[in-house]
């Protein structure tokens, strides 16, 4: 009954989709947003992974870094940036988050696996980002400083924990904001980063994440927000996401990504913004080959505000990392990923 209603919700959801066009802002809106591409500007291309922690079999892996997610790492060092869910807090130490059933913790040579695989930034606004609360948080700060290795989403007070990624990728000024909208209800006001506070960028204070996009719209000539988002299992996006995508496209978000529900969810574009709703898990555990093992990575060509072109590598988890698809298989687990964009109220052109 459950999975018929959660269908029936997206059914309805997607009849509403022309109301969900929103109008993004102009360019006379945005001084920092030419109305035509610059001439020394041109397409850069962004590879995003979904969720990826070391724990179980995935630990030993961080004894080889420069192997350790696997053959999907040549994917990722392709494309001019990559990205990917962090989805553990990154200490030795710290209490596990009482009640958890599930905690997941990596030592900072994560960050180095990342790093060899071509992972460029990372996100840690996730609800396993504070598994081993207070204590690892500061152990995953002191690990950030200690590495310089980028990871958004998290910070020891709220404007770092929303402040963007910056990078310059072939003219064009990216920015990338990490928030989460999933957090376990007991742990809300101990994991939200607030002025005074150390902890994560949350999206259920929407005011504060439209903001953060707000600000980097001004001086960026790609915003993107990645998002830990949605349901567990569930192969249509939830209200909560419907709801936010639109908002942040209209502060100026060009794209908005995320995952959580360990399962692939559909993917297009919302007016003339690119939104995907589920990157599924990466780097993981106990996956079913027909379900949670489903996986890939996106490439997205973009210049500017333009999202020119939308590419899925897919790729099934064996032995806790992607093995990208080959054979007749890929070209059928790509027609198998389009389709999930049936239930989103997504486009599969701008």
């Amino acid at each position: 009954m459950a999975v018929a209603a959660a269908l029936s919700a997206c059914s309805a959801a997607q009849s509403d989709a022309p109301d969900r066009q929103v109008r993004r802002p102009a360019a006379e809106d945005t001084p920092s947003a030419a109305a035509e591409p610059s001439p020394e500007r041109r397409p850069f291309t962004i590879s995003f992974g979904g969720d990826v922690h070391f724990e179980g079999m995935l630990r030993p892996r961080l004894n080889s870094p420069r192997t350790a997610l696997g053959p999907i790492a040549s994917v990722l060092r392709r494309a001019d940036l990559a990205m990917v869910n962090l989805e553990t807090a990154i200490t030795t130490g710290g209490t596990p988050a009482p009640g958890k059933q599930y905690t997941f913790r990596a030592p900072a040579s994560a960050f180095t696996a990342l790093k060899a695989a071509g992972v460029d930034v990372a996100s840690m606004a996730n609800n396993h980002g504070m598994d081993y609360m207070e204590t690892g948080l500061a152990d995953s700060l002191a690990a950030i400083k200690r590495t310089k290795y980028p990871i958004v989403g998290i910070g020891k007070n709220d404007t770092e924990a929303y402040r963007p990624f910056r990078r310059v990728v072939n003219g064009n000024r990216v920015a990338i904001i990490g928030a989460t909208q999933v957090l376990d209800a007991e742990f809300i006001t101990a994991w939200t980063a607030t002025a005074n506070k150390p902890g994560l960028a949350s999206a259920k204070n929407e005011e504060r994440l439209l903001r953060a996009v707000r600000q980097a719209r001004k001086g960026s000539d790609t915003v993107i927000v990645h998002l830990h988002w949605g349901t567990e299992m569930q192969k249509c996006p939830n209200p909560a996401q419907l709801s936010l995508a639109p908002k942040l496209v209209k502060a100026g978000a060009d794209v908005v990504v995320g995952g959580h529900a360990h399962i692939l969810l559909g993917a297009g574009y919302l007016g003339d913004a690119y939104v995907s709703y589920g990157l599924g898990n990466f780097a993981f555990y106990n996956a079913n080959p027909a379900t949670t093992g489903r996986t890939g990575v996106l490439t997205l060509t973009i210049n500017g505000r333009k999202v020119l072109k939308d590419q899925w590598t897919p790729a099934t988890i064996q032995g806790g990392v992607p093995i990208p698809m080959t054979g007749a298989s890929r070209p059928r687990a790509v027609a198998d990923w389009k389709a999930l964009r049936s239930c989103t109220g997504l486009s599969s052109r701008p």
